[in-house]
């Protein structure tokens, strides 16, 4: 199942009821490290997790219990209400990876989703969302981090050399600047 990423401002009114950003694997595929992906809009999970648990609840069985580590939350409740019960939250600052969210239901399963930080951009996020939504995925949640961070600076490397070759005259440095063309010089000609 796969759900939309609709771009949304930086800064936005949070009592809207906004649509999740959330991707998830097609069903039926078989186990991958990871489930999909959910990018929240802030990092506050008493505000989050309510309407991501509400979306996931009739899609894979009521969700019981959630853990993150705590390394990128400034606050973890230790309840969560959602729509008619209580969902229970727990952390793990060394066994759980920084970047994945597990939820738990007693009568369906564990899923495991990479939490995607909520200042990044739209077209990186879109990227993140469909590497950890692909079933044949081999990175970790901190691993598509890691190599999307890579991108980046790769990135950035480059347009910093395209500025100084434009700075310099880019690909036309060096050419005469009178109308005529260039003659070639031959030697023994």
């Amino acid at each position: 199942m796969t759900t939309t990423i609709p771009y949304t401002p930086a800064v936005e009114d949070r009592t809207s009821s906004l649509p999740l950003r959330l991707m998830l694997a097609p069903a039926g595929t078989a186990p991958a490290l990871l489930d999909g992906a959910w990018w929240p809009r802030s990092r506050d999970l008493t505000a989050e997790l309510p309407a991501l648990t509400a979306v996931l609840d009739p899609l894979w069985g009521r969700i019981t219990h959630i853990t993150v580590n705590p390394t990128f939350w400034p606050t973890s409740p230790r309840k969560v209400p959602v729509a008619g019960h209580v969902v229970g939250v727990g952390w793990f600052q060394a066994e759980q990876d920084p970047h994945k969210l597990l939820l738990l239901s007693y009568t369906v399963g564990r899923w495991d989703l990479l939490v995607i930080p909520p200042e990044t951009s739209p077209a990186t996020a879109a990227r993140l969302m469909t590497k950890a939504a692909d079933p044949l995925g081999t990175l970790t949640a901190s691993g598509l981090l890691n190599e999307a961070e890579q991108r980046r600076i790769a990135e950035e490397v480059e347009l910093s050399l395209v500025a100084v070759w434009d700075s310099e005259g880019g690909h036309g440095a060096g050419l005469p600047t009178s109308g005529s063309p260039a003659r070639a010089v031959i030697a023994g000609a």
